[in-house]
């Protein structure tokens, strides 16, 4: 089960850092990623990370957010600075794809389809 936290209000401009973690267990060798639903309830991939730890990210927050596994691999983390309003949504993780996709993890990670695990979110709202 994986849980997020770290989510909260910020200004424009300013940054947070969300976390997953599975209760303690590693992460090592999962390919994982966070995704968002904004006020439209749209989901849409943000970043993600491969197994071998390459990360991936959206266009919309390249040069703004990082997604990095801690040096413990039990948190996987999300730091996002220079938010903007339109960031605001519920982030939540996801890991564990599913064994059935063969297609290369960089071009299927922000399918939110392909994971076999999911959080419940944490909140981010950024205000103007």
């Amino acid at each position: 089960q994986l849980v997020e936290s770290g989510g909260g209000s910020v200004e424009a401009g300013g940054s947070l850092r969300v976390s997953c973690s599975a209760h303690g267990d590693s992460l090592s060798g999962y390919a994982m990623a966070w995704f968002r639903r904004g006020p439209g309830n749209q989901e849409e991939g943000v970043a993600g990370i491969g197994a071998d730890g390459i990360p991936m990210y959206a266009d919309f927050v390249k040069g703004r957010f990082t997604i990095f596994k801690d040096n413990t691999n039990e948190n996987l983390n999300l730091q996002m600075n220079n938010l903007k309003p339109e960031d605001t949504a519920t982030y939540f993780c996801s890991a564990e794809v599913d064994l059935n996709i063969r297609d290369p993890y960089k071009e299927v990670w922000y399918n939110p389809g392909i994971y076999v695990s999911e959080g419940q979110g944490t909140q981010v709202t950024v205000s103007s």
